[in-house]
């Protein structure tokens, strides 16, 4: 005989199944989201950026020192995918950018593309309009270091870099 309980005993059955093929479509769809650059460098990848709208294409992120500490000195290990880029910006304090391995591009606005490979230092002065990213074909791996972040350490993102504008 079919009772209330045993109905209530199924459904339970059912919702809980349910649940866990979402959380498992959920974790299939974030390893998918997640690829492992090929090109090797010291710090470890980190996860998808969680700035991402402010990027065309996949970067991802490793905070290596938080704003917030003693240092006030946000750095980063960011990995991009071939052709992802930053959308133009500025920082109000500066930025240098310790290029570690594969091949990006850097450009300020009103200036001519620059190619940056490994071992490539990039000095941006407080508040110049700027974007950098990863080469159409190559993976690029750079540690980003805001400079003067005691004076307010704020990052105005502006535009998305047009394709016209990236080749």
């Amino acid at each position: 005989m079919y009772t209330p309980t045993k109905k209530i005993i199924w459904l339970s059955a059912v919702l809980i199944l349910a649940a866990c093929g979402l959380v498992q479509a959920k974790n299939k769809e974030k390893k998918q989201m997640t690829q492992k650059s090929p090109i090797d460098t010291v710090f470890a990848q980190g996860e998808v950026n969680p700035y991402s709208k402010f990027f065309t294409g996949t970067t991802y992120l490793n905070m290596l020192n938080a704003k917030e500490d003693v240092f006030q000195a946000p750095i980063g290990n960011v990995t991009f995918e071939p052709g992802a880029r930053t959308h133009w910006h500025k920082h109000d304090g500066g930025q240098i950018l310790l290029v570690l391995n594969g091949e990006g591009r850097y450009q300020e606005k009103g200036k001519e593309i620059r190619t940056l490979k490994k071992g490539d230092i990039v000095l941006i002065a407080p508040d110049v309009e700027h974007w950098h990213g990863a080469a159409p074909d190559s993976w690029f791996v750079h540690i980003s270091l805001e400079t003067n972040a005691h004076k307010n350490g704020s990052t105005t993102w502006l535009n998305p870099v047009t394709d016209e504008e990236y080749k």
